[in-house]
């Protein structure tokens, strides 16, 4: 146990969506020393969470392609709160019927374009870390990570390598 108080530590979150049920080391790789994985949704198999999970604990939600009695157990969205940071998790952007602000979320997580953004609205970062998988728009696969010391927030792209899926 640390004596560090928890607005000084600073939190690494791992931020996915849109596997499809495909998952290179690379993206392991990637989310190494992180304390929390969150996928977007559109994860694709089960067997991707089971991976994820041996890095950090893992919070997913179901995407429009999740089917079958494993996906019935994620939910449509989740709240998340580490270090004092408010996180509000779903897949398709669209679908947001909240006003994060109000609601003392600082940071929307979502996913399904493909397409890596981060925008911040009214003191409200939205982050979708594309797809690590199979990129739209000419855009390179990528994933994100979030870090979070109390109120500073820092999130950064890492982009992988395209690969066959096989």
């Amino acid at each position: 146990m640390t004596n560090e108080p928890l607005r000084d530590r600073v939190a690494r979150i791992g931020v996915i969506s849109d596997t499809h049920g495909y998952l290179d080391a690379r993206i392991i790789d990637a989310f190494v020393g992180t304390e929390l994985i969150i996928h977007a949704g559109d994860v694709g198999d089960p067997k991707i969470l089971e991976a994820l999970a041996t890095v950090a604990p893992v919070r997913a939600v179901r995407g429009n392609t999740d089917h079958g009695v494993w996906a019935n157990d994620l939910p449509s969205t989740a709240l998340v709160a580490l270090n004092g940071v408010t996180l509000y998790v779903l897949h398709d952007i669209q679908q947001l019927d909240l006003e994060p602000q109000a609601a003392g979320i600082r940071v929307v997580i979502s996913g399904h374009t493909h397409r890596a953004s981060l925008e911040e609205k009214h003191n409200v970062v939205f982050l979708n870390p594309g797809s690590a998988v199979e990129p739209r728009h000419n855009s390179p696969p990528t994933v994100a990570v979030l870090s979070a010391r109390g109120e500073t927030l820092d999130a950064r792209f890492i982009e992988l390598v395209a690969s066959k899926k096989g």
